[in-house]
């Protein structure tokens, strides 16, 4: 467009409060600037620009070679509600004069904060946001020489002035989230907002300014800025920079909060918008970080700054201005919620037991939306073949069930090598099952991942994400069932030993000439006081007609078990009574022989036989154990499916971590 000999050059005035607008703002004047023959610029420069606590971010825009020509002292400091509204108001008094000294024919604002309130109440303006190229020296010079592409977060967070307690509470529990992910993490500080010096607070108690794995930063040049979110392994806060320009580059974006309410999302997008704890923003961390969305071009596409201008070289300085609202229309939202993905996120889990093959849908909050039961074949060919059958037919239901299945977990007995999925050696209960690769063949037909422990771990599993060991850094878990088995949690991990033989507790030898046990060997727990063990004991009163006692009656079809003798016992059959006591001492030595050992905070007992148990094992702590750890904790586990739910963690603990 050319100029005409008789209209004079447009005189612009651009004011910027903050780092956050000047972005926006720069590119137009950069466009300004080199077309000196249509423009005369002007630069007012406000707000926390002028603060030394926010960086003195005034250089930036002297460095950029802009003349200032007025600075405005307008921020009132207090960082409260007060302040803010105090700070508008001094503005509001001093921009008048500026106004009439400049004398611009049009204004530019960036106004969506309460320190451009002022300038807005005037004015009207455009941002964008400009798209540039990386350097890794960018990286490197922000996190440290060791740092790659894609391999680091970009944490912005601000306090809402609307909401400031709950924004607060937000922060903490993301720092909390942050130094559990262990990412190298580049940390801005927080804008002026109300709840700020808070937020700051926050973060010097928990030491992110020296931590190892954080660079906390008051301020990045936003060319410098815009490239180290565009290669980064996620965006987490609550910035409008993560819902607008980010999305351009495909990055992951984890926005917290209500900020951003309102405002139309990328697919990029996953929204957290509460949390009690640490554990959502984690789990969104773990679905997000490293992945590559398709660029969106919702909030522009890279040509706004042409456009703009053409319309600054269209004004008629002879009309009048009239105000015109432009409002795009607005799309349904794209992007993702985190309570509504972990609401679908589920688990195939697979128990085998002696007698039953179950497989069960399994949701992230540990409820078993639906389950299948089938006799356990006797021979591997059929077993194989009934677990993929139902795998499939769980799978296909799992669809129309909306449940979003990210893999398979078996829990089976014996011995297991969970590394490679392979069932190393079994327990006498299920035959044909030694040296069985239960990965490949599901994994193949399934197109999951797939993942296999023995019964005893997946219990302790259970008890650490769904029951009273969560959150728990050192328990134990003992299962009195048909055997005895368990599982060992240290420093919050399972513990699975060199040769995958940890946790085999129901084989503590606790007498010397006790009676033999399944094993091989003798006096073992599990020779005493598991299902097996009472049964034995059971028949041997029954065939010496000791057992039943006024009340009780043992059909002919049925064989006596276990709890015949605990009904004996109940109605008052001493022996049964002396039975019963001698099985719980042994558990009660056993745990006595953990806690010496590991010395953890918690002991749950599980099973159809814990409850009987659990106050011997009691009496037994209390008269056997050190002084030291007497007062570990014992209970009953209050978990329905310990072998199902524990099967489903190893899925939805692990899986988001890893790529398929």
């Amino acid at each position: 467009m050319e100029k005409k000999e008789n209209n004079r050059k447009l005189r612009v005035c651009v004011a910027t409060c903050n780092r956050a607008d000047y972005s926006k703002l720069a590119p137009i004047m950069f466009g300004i600037k080199m077309e000196p023959e249509f423009f005369e610029l002007d630069v007012v420069v406000l707000g926390s620009h002028l603060i030394d606590d926010y960086g003195n971010t005034y250089r930036m825009i002297e460095q950029d070679d802009f003349d200032i020509n007025t600075r405005l002292h307008t921020i009132v400091r207090g960082e409260d509600e007060a302040a803010m509204v105090e700070s508008v108001g001094l503005a509001l008094v001093k921009l008048p004069d500026v106004l009439n000294r400049l004398k611009p024919d049009i204004m530019i604002v960036h106004g969506d904060r309460f320190d451009a309130l002022a300038l807005a109440t005037s004015a009207g303006g455009k941002s964008v946001g400009p798209l540039m190229t990386l350097s890794d020296t960018i990286i490197r010079m922000w996190l440290g020489d060791d740092v790659k592409s894609k391999d680091y977060i970009v944490a912005l967070q601000h306090p809402v002035t609307t909401d400031i307690k709950h924004s607060i509470k937000m922060f903490e529990l993301t720092l909390d989230a942050l130094i559990s992910f262990n990412k190298r993490t580049l940390v801005l500080f927080p804008n002026i907002d109300a709840g700020s010096k808070e937020m700051v607070r926050v973060m010097r108690k928990k030491g992110i300014e020296h931590h190892p794995n954080f660079r906390a930063v008051k301020h990045v040049p936003f060319d410098q800025f815009i490239q180290l979110v565009a290669h980064a392994g996620c965006m987490i806060g609550n910035s409008s920079c993560g819902v607008r320009e980010v999305g351009a580059f495909g990055t992951p974006v984890i926005n917290l909060g209500t900020r951003q309410i309102g405002r139309e999302t990328g697919e990029n997008v996953l929204h957290v918008r509460d949390a009690d704890t640490q554990d959502k923003i984690l789990q969104a961390l773990h679905l997000q970080f490293g992945k590559q969305y398709p660029c969106s071009k919702i909030y522009g596409d890279g040509n706004a700054v042409p456009r703009i201008l053409k319309f600054l070289k269209s004004i008629d300085l002879q009309e009048p201005l009239q105000k015109k609202f432009c409002f795009p229309p607005v799309k349904d939202n794209i992007s993702q919620d985190i309570d509504h993905i972990l609401e679908t996120l589920s688990a195939l889990a697979v128990d085998l037991g002696g007698t039953n093959l179950r497989v069960a849908i399994v949701s992230m909050k540990g409820e078993i939306v639906k389950k299948y039961t089938q006799f356990n074949p006797k021979t591997y060919e059929e077993r194989i073949n009934l677990i993929l059958q139902m795998c499939v037919e769980a799978a296909a239901e799992a669809v129309k069930l909306n449940c979003r299945i990210l893999g398979v977990g078996i829990s089976t007995g014996g011995r297991v090598n969970p590394r490679e999925g392979i069932v190393l050696h079994s327990t006498k209960l299920i035959q044909e099952w030694n040296s069985v690769d239960l990965r490949t063949p599901l994994s193949d037909t399934l197109h999951l991942p797939v993942w296999v422990d023995n019964d005893g771990n997946c219990a302790a599993l259970a008890e650490r994400k769904f029951g009273q060991g969560k959150g728990l850094e050192n328990f134990v878990t003992l299962i009195t069932g048909t055997g005895i088995g368990g599982g060992i949690i240290h420093q919050h991990e399972l513990i699975h030993g060199s040769s995958f033989c940890a946790a085999e507790l129901g084989h503590i030898v606790v007498s010397l000439d006790g009676p033999d046990c399944s094993c091989g060997s003798h006096g073992c727990i599990e020779a005493y006081a598991s299902g097996m063990a009472l049964q034995r004991e059971a028949k041997k009163l029954h065939d010496e007609d000791q057992l039943l006692v006024e009340g009780m009656s043992v059909p002919k079809d049925e064989a006596v078990g276990a709890l015949h003798l605990i009904q004996a016992a109940k109605l008052g059959n001493a022996k049964a009574q002396s039975i019963l006591r001698t099985a719980g001492t042994a558990l009660g030595l056993g745990v006595v022989n953990i806690l010496h050992t590991m010395n953890p905070s918690l002991v749950i007992l599980s099973g159809v036989l814990a409850s009987h148990y659990i106050h011997t094992v009691k009496d037994v702590i209390r008269q056997q154990a050190l002084s030291s750890v007497q007062d570990v904790d014992v209970v009953v586990s209050d978990l329905v499916e310990p072998a199902l739910l524990g099967a489903a963690s190893m899925v939805l603990d692990y899986t988001t971590r890893r790529i398929y």
